[in-house]
């Protein structure tokens, strides 16, 4: 950070939405001690506005260009589809402050960003999950040349304020880091309704089914972070030779399982690609 920030207590972070991302963030940072006069938020709907204030008790504006102005760090936290004429807007600001830049919209490529800044400014682009909004995200970063160390760890702090962060060394991972982090909740979403499923159509209560289902699943999580063995010796051990496990693993292998989220995991990056280009084109 800069002698400014150092001598004032350390950098305002200024949030451009005041969404569920943006308040996750907002909010963790006021967990993990950050100074709430510190922190801003802006949006033009006064409900967010309004939940922003309820919940983390911080400074909220209506004017996206007035927290622009008065940021160290400026979070992108809006939808990808508007972020080109929001980033226009706050394009004189920005270029008077230049701010590090967080970006935190899907699949908008930093090249993109930053033509619509106004150029020649640090930025780190972000996927985030939604286990952010509960403190259990998983977050891809990439930054670009102009970023700085002492910028790098300021927005490592950010993200890990609700959960882990890994960074990367090709923006190209971050369409990797949305198939697996971004869309993976929904997969073992899925998996949990298709065990839920069979479980009540064998018999069980659905109060017994889902209960049983969610708390498999979170043991069996809880294994994975906690031990040190990779899921593959996780699952041996749980497979005895002969037994239901394995009958069940091998019905899953016959069906194609691996073959299937292979195939899943490709298309989740190939579109993510395919959006990046569509959000940046002709604008």
């Amino acid at each position: 950070m800069s002698q400014r920030d150092t001598n004032m207590g350390g950098p305002v972070i200024g949030f451009i939405g005041a969404g569920n991302m943006a308040r996750s963030l907002a909010g963790g940072l006021v967990r993990n001690g950050w100074d709430r006069g510190r922190i801003l938020l802006s949006d033009p709907l006064p409900e967010q506005r309004a939940g922003a204030q309820q919940a983390l008790g911080l400074k909220t504006y209506a004017d996206n260009a007035e927290v622009a102005a008065r940021a160290d760090i400026l979070v992108l936290a809006v939808k990808p589809q508007v972020l080109a004429e929001v980033a226009a807007a706050l394009a004189p600001a920005v270029q008077r402050r230049k701010p590090l830049i967080v970006s935190i919209a899907a699949g908008v490529h930093i090249e993109d960003i930053e033509r619509w800044l106004g150029g020649d400014l640090p930025i780190v682009r972000v996927m985030p999950n939604t286990a952010a909004l509960i403190g259990s995200g998983a977050s891809g970063l990439f930054a670009n040349a102009r970023v700085s160390e002492p910028q790098r760890d300021a927005a490592e702090s950010i993200l890990r304020a609700v959960g882990v962060t890994v960074w990367l060394e090709d923006e190209y991972l971050l369409d990797v880091v949305t198939a697996l982090s971004g869309s993976g909740p929904a997969y073992f979403f899925l998996v949990m309704e298709a065990l839920e499923q069979a479980a009540i159509e064998s018999g069980l209560a659905p109060a017994q089914a889902r209960l049983l289902t969610l708390e498999t699943a979170f043991g069996a999580a809880k294994m994975a972070l906690e031990g040190s063995e990779e899921p593959r010796e996780l699952r041996r051990r749980v497979t005895s030779p002969g037994g239901t496990t394995e009958q069940a693993i091998e019905t899953l292998e016959q069906g194609g399982l691996r073959r299937l989220f292979k195939e899943a995991f490709a298309a989740a990056v190939r579109r993510a690609g395919e959006l990046a280009d569509l959000f940046g084109k002709n604008r």
